[in-house]
């Protein structure tokens, strides 16, 4: 787009991309929308430059194993992973998760923009903001696509055929202690502030089945008046390989990232 600006830095050995409106006074607002397992940032330049049409600095970054990290075809990482999915997969959900926080670092130290933040992403992606917001205070929000709050994934069906469960193995020592230290099912009080978390889970989904989302909810519902507000919404008809599609998911998801702040925040 003619009115967007696509830039690209390493911070550190996190390659990452952003998208800038062309023009603007004062502090921009940032969105950090992060791409599906298998992906990578170009895989979401769309959603970028849409969200820097609109007046917003979009930004992604590649996933440990993932764009320019890595080292094998989408295909074969994603046999390698769900031959074991928690001993290759949680690592990868934990390094994201921390490289997300370094990123939201430099971005609000280093660019314009404000210091509240808009955090999204695609299924894996959506896993990785949702962790990352509970370690974030400057998260103000999060829109989850066909995403879990619960690494564990119970009832997680392969996607390519949803009639196999997958045998999700046993984690390594290494790859536990993300899981014990960053799944947010795992760590509820860090979500008990003012912000909120949007999921949109696919209908048809048993790859990430939608009741991850549904029992954080209730979860944090339980603790008290100080939770975030957490809102489960369902896009009807859609099964997780659908997303390829993003017609399917980015209006709603756009509409839900983009939406003004609510008045009792902005008058702090």
């Amino acid at each position: 787009m003619s009115s967007t600006q696509i830039r690209k830095t390493r911070i550190g050995d996190v390659p990452v991309l952003w998208v800038e409106p062309a023009a603007s006074a004062g502090k921009r607002e940032l969105i950090l929308f992060l791409p599906s397992f298998g992906g990578s940032k170009e895989q979401v330049l769309d959603q970028l430059q849409d969200l820097a049409s609109r007046g917003f600095v979009g930004m992604s970054f590649d996933p440990p194993e993932h764009g320019e990290r890595g080292t094998e075809p989408p295909k074969e990482l994603f046999t390698r992973v769900f031959s074991s999915f928690r001993r290759y997969m949680w690592p990868i959900l934990g390094q994201t998760t921390l490289d997300c926080l370094r990123v939201i670092e430099w971005a609000t130290s280093s660019l314009e923009v404000d210091s509240r933040i808009r955090l999204g992403g695609l299924s894996m992606g959506g896993d990785v903001a949702v962790a990352a917001a509970g370690l974030e205070g400057r998260v103000g929000r999060v829109v989850a696509v066909v995403a879990t709050p619960d690494w564990l994934r119970p009832g997680m069906h392969d996607p390519f055929d949803v009639t196999k469960l997958i045998n999700q193995g046993d984690s390594t020592t290494y790859g536990k202690f993300f899981c014990d230290t960053l799944n947010p099912a795992g760590h509820l009080g860090r979500y008990e502030r003012e912000f909120e978390i949007n999921f949109l889970c696919g209908e048809l989904d048993k790859h990430i089945p939608p009741d991850g989302a549904l029992n954080f909810q209730r979860s944090l519902a339980a603790t008290g008046s100080k939770a975030a507000r957490i809102n489960v919404e369902f896009i009807a008809q859609l099964a997780h390989m659908d997303v390829r599609d993003s017609s399917r998911w980015w209006p709603r998801c756009r509409e839900q990232l983009v939406a003004p702040w609510p008045l009792a925040w902005t008058a702090r």
